[in-house]
């Protein structure tokens, strides 16, 4: 029993060095970094500008991987099942990190099937619409809204994503009922409501901002209590009267569940100075996207606004079935 024991107890220790060593030489090869969306969206967008950060500091590149569908849980699922080695890690937000939970129950994975890296972005959720729509502002779209139950459809990135929550939220907020639409990405949404195919849009201020400053849509509420700097004219939810209205959203950078705690320590560490950055920073300004606070950085920071979100779309989303 006692020579058993002395094995057991040598071979957890040789483990332990052998995982030690592998974090030590980490990472020897480019890190893949899953994007739950089609390119263009809000979440590739800050990956992209986060990884190239990210990447000099770990002196190796990280490749962005967009995987489309099932509201990001077909990414998801992909990252759960990966290596935990740190070679593939994955960006998510509220909708594909939280509400999926409730919006779809029988997932291959859990809240548990990711270790948190690091918070690396705060964004802020619009209602847009496409420029000749006959109302010029909230109040307006909201009386017509309720003059025509569903005939208004407004678009998003998918059911799970942080733009159909933006999507549900404000209905909610206006006791409005909308048309929802779908789609593979804010990106192909977006593209919808320029050309006039759907009403408007719920997306993000990092991939609508441009859009609007280019009058290619017209905005009529920003989710959030104060005015954006790029765009200085949307009101807010509480100065278009519908401060019931809350869209402020996360992303953050997910490991697989077993992925070494020194491995997760270099990728938080990265990603801190990668949102501290003078480039990261002023890519942010233009997206009206904010970097974490100081004391966000960590990865129980991520956890307990996954938990968080989790009973909050819980409820959101269960009170509208």
């Amino acid at each position: 029993m006692i020579a058993v024991t002395r094995r057991l107890l040598i071979a957890v220790a040789a483990l332990s060095l052998a995982t030690a060593a592998h974090a030590q030489d980490y990472p020897k090869r480019p890190i893949s970094m899953i994007v739950p969306f089609a390119a263009g969206g809000t979440s590739d967008v800050i990956a992209r500008v986060v990884a190239e950060e990210m990447s000099k500091s770990l002196g190796q590149p990280i490749v962005i991987e967009n995987i489309a569908g099932a509201g990001g849980s077909t990414a998801l699922t992909r990252a759960a099942r990966a290596e935990a080695d740190g070679y593939t890690i994955a960006i998510g937000n509220a909708g594909t990190s939280a509400a999926t939970y409730t919006i779809y129950p029988k997932l291959p994975f859990t809240p548990e099937s990711f270790v948190p890296i690091a918070m690396v972005a705060k964004t802020f959720g619009i209602v847009a619409l496409r420029k000749d729509f006959p109302a010029k502002n909230l109040g307006e779209f909201i009386a017509y809204a309720k003059k025509n139950p569903g005939k208004i459809n407004l678009g998003h990135a998918g059911i799970g994503s942080s733009n159909f929550l933006i999507c549900k939220s404000f209905e909610q907020a206006a006791g409005i009922e909308i048309t929802l639409v779908g789609y593979r990405g804010a990106a192909p949404a977006l593209t919808d409501a320029i050309g006039g195919q759907i009403d408007g849009v719920c997306d993000a201020a990092a991939s609508v901002s441009q859009a609007i400053d280019d009058k290619l849509v017209k905005a009529v509420v920003v989710g959030s209590t104060v005015r954006l700097a790029t765009l200085p004219d949307l009101p807010t939810s509480a100065e278009a009267g519908l401060p019931e209205f809350e869209a402020q959203g996360w992303n953050g950078l997910f490991a697989p569940k077993g992925t070494p705690p020194a491995i997760i320590a270099k990728l938080n560490a990265a990603a801190k100075s990668a949102v501290e950055s003078d480039a990261v920073k002023k890519r942010f300004r233009d997206l009206s996207t904010v970097a974490p606070d100081a004391n966000e950085h960590t990865p129980e920071v991520l956890q307990q606004l996954v938990t968080r979100d989790v009973e909050k779309y819980r409820k959101l989303l269960e009170d509208k079935k």
